[in-house]
């Protein structure tokens, strides 16, 4: 075969426009994506701080058969713990043990957010046993 007949194929690579134009789509999609699946973390959290109030209080209806009576608000949730309810107690989304009182021999759970402290708003609000329909609702 005669070298000069012989055909080189062509390589065709991606010009630079064209890799600009595929990571700018590849960006906007991850960017949609990001914003739906952030906006449900808080909705996660909420739901799981739900859960955990619901077996915290039938945790506190089984101590009230054993005992007689609902553990005090200086005893709080580790009597769970100590009478063998449970083998450890659940800490809210945020890495916070839950609060408990006895509120007119009604248990109260609260979780404080993620500020740890009472009050705020967005993902620092408190959330409490008491609006457990409204938590669970959303």
């Amino acid at each position: 075969m005669d070298k000069s007949r012989r055909r080189v194929p062509r390589q065709r690579g991606m010009t630079l426009i064209e890799i600009m134009v595929v990571i700018t789509i590849l960006g906007l999609i991850a960017a949609a994506v990001g914003v739906a699946v952030m906006g449900q973390f808080g909705t996660a959290k909420e739901k799981r701080v739900s859960l955990d109030f619901g077996g915290l209080e039938q945790g506190l209806q089984l101590y009230a058969v054993k005992k007689g009576r609902l553990p005090d608000t200086a005893t709080g949730l580790r009597a769970l713990v100590d009478e063998g309810i449970l083998t450890k107690l659940p800490q809210d989304p945020w890495g916070q043990d839950y609060v408990y009182t006895l509120e007119r021999s009604r248990p109260v759970i609260v979780s404080l957010g993620a500020d740890g402290a009472p009050g705020g708003e967005g993902d620092d609000r408190d959330l409490s046993s008491r609006d457990l329909d409204t938590v669970s609702a959303r």
